[in-house]
């Protein structure tokens, strides 16, 4: 089986949990890690299980004056040693579904969010899934979250309970179609 994480990803936090997932896909799994805008020039047609992930911006999918404002903010106060991810500047996942064509095939959703309840929180992996469901995507796994601290990294369980999920995910019965969803670019 082949797999595709793609991630969106300010700070690196996103990165390092679609990369611990692909490690926990790699038994059941062939898995390629790529950035948004690595996916847009990937010929995607030859993945059995797509998983997609983001940060969490005010409830839902980052949007690009959240994104720049995010990488001005890590620019000019370099004391809160925020280090931004080398695909942070580019395309999002909200940009890049408008720009999916309709497929099928089996794919999971995940995000990561501020630690804190919920209801005050939001999930993009909410978001996300529904996306993928619109283009045509049967999901094998529940939307997940995975959780970083007040100052922007990933809590230090995190990565081990992404690699688990990942396993779980590689591991569903359900996902043996394969999914044609292509970005046009």
């Amino acid at each position: 089986m082949k797999a595709a994480v793609i991630y969106e990803s300010m700070y690196g936090n996103t990165r390092s949990v679609a990369e611990a997932i692909a490690e926990g896909l790699e038994p059941a799994a062939e898995s390629e890690v790529l950035s948004v805008e690595e996916a847009q020039s990937t010929d995607l047609s030859r993945v059995d299980l797509l998983v997609v992930g983001g940060p969490t911006h005010i409830h839902g999918m980052s949007r690009k004056p959240l994104r720049d404002a995010a990488l001005k903010d890590a620019l000019e106060h370099p004391e809160k040693g925020l280090q931004t991810d080398a695909a942070a500047g580019g395309t999002g996942l909200r940009e890049s579904f408008d720009a999916m064509k309709t497929g099928t095939g089996k794919a999971a959703a995940f995000d990561t969010r501020l630690q804190g309840p919920e209801m005050l929180t939001g999930h993009a992996s909410k978001s996300i899934a529904k996306q993928l469901g619109q283009h045509g995507c049967e999901l094998v796994a529940k939307p997940v979250s995975f959780i970083v601290g007040k100052d922007n990294r990933l809590l230090p369980e995190e990565r081990d309970r992404a690699r688990e999920w990942g396993t779980r995910v590689g591991r569903d019965p359900r996902r043996r179609a394969v999914p044609h969803i292509l970005i046009d670019s």
